[in-house]
C-alpha cells in the first residue's frame, strides 16, 4: 500500500476517491436534516483533516494526506473554484438587480454595511491575539469586515427552490437582494485584496486603474462578443463554443491575478457578463456543474478542511471569541435585513425570513477565507473559528426559517397569488369525484389517465382529474436558472406529461396540470392531494435503484401516509377497460378495492368479476352485490391466495384491483429483498388499493401538516 502511495498519480486518485465517498456518506445525514449539500461537503473536508482523521488515526491521516501532496490537491481544487465561480456568474441574472430596486438595495446595502462595521469593531478587538504578526491593522479590519459581509447567493438560490419560495414575494426581495449583495460584495472584497497585495498607494492606484480598464473591457468589449456567440448556439452547443468560452474564462481569470485582484474576481466578471437570453447560459451550465460540484467543489472543501484545525480552539476563551464572532455575524447579517426590510414597509415575519435567508454563508465564506489565510491577512487560529461560524449560520437557516415562515404561512401566500378562482384553488365541489395522478415519467402517464377517467368519469361537472409532475429540485445552477426565469408559477414538464395529456385529447377527458419542484414527493403528494380534496391518489410502479419490491420509496410513502385512498397501477398496456377483477377475501383494503372497481364498472359499462377465495374447507366470504353494475361472484377454495389471483387474472380480464395486505402478498419489504408476486406474474394491469382516512390514521402516520399548495396552471 506504501508502495501504491508513493505515485503522485495513485496518492491523488485515492485522495478523489476519499473526498467524493465522504462528502456524498456526510450528505445523506444532510439530506435527512432537510440541510443544502454544501453543508455536508464542508462538514466532510473537515472530517478528512487534522480536526478528526488526524487526531483519530494521525498514520492514516498522514499517508493519505501527506505534505507533499498538498501543493497538487491546492491547484486542482483552485481549478474548481474558478469554474464554480464562473457558474456563480452564470447565475447571477442582471433581471433580478431591475426587480424591486428600492427594497433590495436598500436590505442589501444595509446587510452590508452594517456585519462590515460589527467586523471591523470586532477586528479591533481580536488584533492582537488571533491576527498574524505581520498583518497589517487596515488590511486585517477590512478583510474582518468583508468576510461578516458575504452572503451565499447558491447556497440562498438553492434553499428557496427546496421551500418553494422562490416566487413568493420573501423569495423575489430576498434573490434580488442576494443579487445586489453579490456583487457588492465581491467589489468589496476586489478593493480589499488590492489594498492587501499592494505595497504602498502608488501600486494601490496603479492596481484601481488596471481594474477599472479590465472592467471596461469586459463591459464594452468582451459582452458583445459572447453576445453574438450566445446568437449561435440556438441549433445546439458544440464543444468548439464550450472551448471559445473556457479559454475566454481563463483569460479573464490570468488577467484579474496579474491585476492583483484574484483570479476568482474574473472568473466571476466573466459568467456575470454573459447574456442571460436564451438557453445558452443553461446549455453552458449543464456543460460544466457536474464535474465541477461532484468532483472539483469537494476538492476545495477537502482542501479548506486540511487547513482547519479546531483542535487550535483549545481553551474556553477561543470558544468564547468563536461564540462572539459568530454571534456577531448573526447580529449584523440578520439584524441589519430584518430591520431593513421591515423599514421598507414589510412585515415583521417577511422581514424576518429575509434576515435569516441573507444571514447564509456557505461556500463563499470559505473563499473569502482561504483568500486570507493565503495573504496572510487571519491566522490558522481565526480561519478555523471563522469556518465554525460559516456552518453554524448556514446550517441554522432551514430549521430557523421553517420557526420563522411555516408552511401553512407559505400555503396562503400561494392560494392568495394563484390565478384561479376560490372554487378550483381548494377543491371542487364535494359531489365531484376527484382523482389525482402522479407522473413520475411519461410511460406512466397514459394508462394512469385512462384509469383515472374512468373513476371520475369524463364529464367535467361528475368528476376532476389532477396530473401532478414533480420535479425534485436539483443541485444544478442551470436548475435554479430555469426556475428564476419561468414566466408561470407553475410550468408543466411537457417531457412527463406529454403522454398523459395526449390520451387525454385523444378520449376527450379534461385534465388539469400542475408541476412544481420538491424535496420530498411523497409529503407534497400527501399535501397536494389533501388541499385538492382528492378521492383517490394514483400512482405508477417504478422498479427501484436496489432490490424487486414494487411497493417501496414514494410509492409506499404516500400509501402509508395519504388520508385518501391511493391506488398504484402496474400497467401492461392499459387502454379501454371492458372486464375488471377483484380479488375478495372481505378484509378493509378489499373492500376500498371492489367500491373502485364498482365505479369503474359503472362508468365504463365494464363487467365486473369478483374472486372469492377461501381456505380450503371454509365456505369464502361473499361482497354484497351492486344492483348499478354487472356483477359476477366467482368462490373459489386454494391453499394460497395469490396463486388462484394469477391463475384466473389469466382468463381475459383488462384490470385487476385488488387491496393492499399480506393476505396477497402485498407489505412493505424492507431492503426490497423479495418482489409481489402477484404483480410480477398478472398478465393484465394490476391496481393496488390502499383504503383511505382510517387505516393511515389508526397505524399510528403523522397526520398531514398544512398544505404546501401546489402552484396549479387551471
Amino acid at each position: 500500500m506504501a508502495h501504491v502511495l508513493s505515485s503522485p498519480l495513485a496518492l491523488f486518485i485515492i485522495q478523489v476517491v476519499a473526498v467524493i465517498v465522504a462528502a456524498r456518506l456526510v450528505g445523506l445525514v444532510a439530506r435527512r436534516l432537510e440541510q443544502p449539500m454544501v453543508i455536508a461537503e464542508v462538514v466532510a473536508g473537515i472530517l478528512l483533516g487534522p480536526s478528526l482523521l488526524g487526531w483519530l488515526a494521525p498514520g492514516v491521516s498522514a499517508a493519505l494526506f501527506p505534505a507533499s501532496s498538498l501543493a497538487l490537491l491546492g491547484s486542482v481544487s483552485q481549478i474548481g473554484l474558478i469554474l464554480f465561480m464562473f457558474i456563480v456568474g452564470l447565475e447571477l441574472d442582471p433581471e433580478l438587480l431591475k426587480r424591486r430596486v428600492h427594497s433590495s438595495v436598500a436590505i442589501s446595502h444595509t446587510s452590508i454595511i452594517v456585519p462590515f462595521a460589527l467586523g471591523g469593531l470586532l477586528g479591533l478587538r481580536v488584533y492582537g491575539t488571533l491576527a498574524p504578526e505581520k498583518a497589517p491593522l487596515a488590511s486585517f479590519l477590512l478583510f474582518m469586515g468583508a468576510a461578516m459581509s458575504v452572503t451565499a447567493f447558491p447556497v440562498l438560490a438553492r434553499i428557496l427552490v427546496e421551500r418553494r419560495l422562490l416566487r413568493s414575494r420573501v423569495g423575489a426581495i430576498t434573490i434580488a437582494c442576494a443579487a445586489v449583495d453579490d456583487v457588492t460584495a465581491w467589489c468589496i472584497l476586489a478593493f480589499v485584496v488590492s489594498i492587501v497585495r499592494a505595497s504602498g498607494i502608488r501600486s494601490a492606484i496603479v492596481t484601481s486603474a488596471l481594474a477599472l480598464a479590465y472592467l471596461g473591457v469586459m463591459l464594452f468589449v468582451a459582452r458583445p462578443l459572447l453576445a453574438r456567440l450566445a446568437e449561435r448556439t440556438k441549433l445546439g452547443l458544440s464543444q468548439n463554443i464550450v472551448a471559445v468560452v473556457l479559454i475566454g474564462l481563463f483569460l479573464s481569470s490570468f488577467v484579474t491575478e496579474l491585476i492583483g485582484i484574484h483570479a476568482l474576481f474574473g472568473a466571476f466578471l466573466f459568467g456575470a457578463i454573459i447574456p442571460k437570453q436564451g438557453s445558452f447560459v443553461s446549455a453552458l451550465a449543464e456543460k460544466l456543474e457536474d464535474l465541477v460540484v461532484v468532483f472539483l467543489l469537494p476538492l476545495f472543501f477537502a482542501y479548506s478542511g486540511l487547513r482547519t484545525q479546531i483542535g487550535l480552539l483549545s481553551t474556553p476563551e477561543s470558544w468564547l471569541t468563536c461564540a462572539a464572532i459568530t454571534a456577531m455575524a448573526c447580529v449584523g447579517k440578520f439584524g441589519g435585513s430584518a430591520v431593513a426590510a421591515r423599514i421598507t414597509g414589510l412585515p415583521w415575519r417577511e422581514s424576518s425570513a429575509i434576515g435569516i435567508l441573507m444571514n447564509t454563508r456557505g461556500l463563499m465564506e470559505l473563499v473569502v477565507l482561504n483568500i486570507g489565510l493565503d495573504f496572510g491577512v487571519i491566522s490558522p487560529k481565526l480561519f478555523a473559528m471563522m469556518v465554525i461560524m460559516a456552518l453554524v449560520t448556514t446550517f441554522m437557516t432551514t430549521p430557523v426559517l421553517q420557526w420563522i415562515y411555516p408552511a401553512e404561512e407559505l400555503a396562503k401566500e400561494l392560494l392568495e397569488r394563484s390565478d384561479s378562482s376560490a372554487r378550483d384553488v381548494t377543491a371542487p365541489a364535494p359531489s365531484r369525484f376527484t382523482a389525482l395522478v402522479c407522473v413520475a415519467y411519461e410511460r406512466s402517464g397514459p394508462g394512469l389517465v385512462t384509469l383515472a377517467a374512468a373513476l371520475a368519469g369524463k364529464d367535467d361537472h361528475k368528476g376532476r382529474i389532477y396530473a401532478l409532475r414533480l420535479q425534485r429540485a436539483a443541485d444544478r445552477a442551470s436548475f435554479v436558472l430555469d426556475h428564476q426565469r419561468a414566466k408561470e408559477p407553475s410550468v408543466t414538464d411537457e417531457a412527463a406529461l406529454g403522454p398523459l395529456l395526449e390520451r387525454a385529447r385523444d378520449a376527450s377527458v379534461q385534465v388539469r396540470p400542475l408541476s412544481f419542484v420538491t424535496v420530498d414527493p411523497a409529503r407534497d403528494i400527501c399535501d397536494v392531494a389533501s388541499v385538492k380534496r382528492a378521492d383517490v391518489v394514483l400512482l405508477g410502479w417504478h422498479k427501484p435503484v436496489l432490490g424487486t419490491t414494487m411497493l417501496s420509496g414514494t410509492v409506499h410513502d404516500v400509501m402509508r401516509s395519504a388520508r385518501a385512498t391511493v391506488g398504484v397501477l402496474v400497467d401492461r398496456g392499459l387502454a379501454d377497460i371492458r372486464s375488471v377483477l377483484v380479488p375478495y377475501l372481505g378484509r378493509e383494503h378489499d373492500r376500498s378495492a371492489l367500491d373502485l372497481a364498482r365505479r369503474i364498472a359503472l362508468n365504463c359499462s365494464a363487467k365486473l368479476t369478483v374472486l372469492c377465495v377461501g381456505a380450503t374447507g371454509e365456505e369464502p366470504p361473499a361482497p354484497r352485490p351492486d344492483s348499478e353494475v354487472v356483477e359476477e361472484t366467482k368462490a373459489v377454495t386454494e391453499p394460497s391466495p395469490v396463486d388462484a389471483v394469477i391463475a384466473e387474472s389469466g382468463a381475459g380480464y383488462d384490470l385487476v384491483v385488488i387491496g393492499i395486505g399480506t393476505q396477497w402478498g402485498l407489505e412493505h419489504r424492507s431492503f426490497g429483498i423479495r418482489t409481489e408476486k402477484v404483480l410480477a406474474s398478472a398478465p393484465v394491469s394490476v391496481l393496488v388499493v390502499r383504503g383511505g382516512t382510517g387505516e393511515a390514521l389508526a397505524e399510528g402516520v403523522r397526520p398531514i401538516e398544512a398544505p404546501a399548495l401546489a402552484e396549479s396552471a387551471e
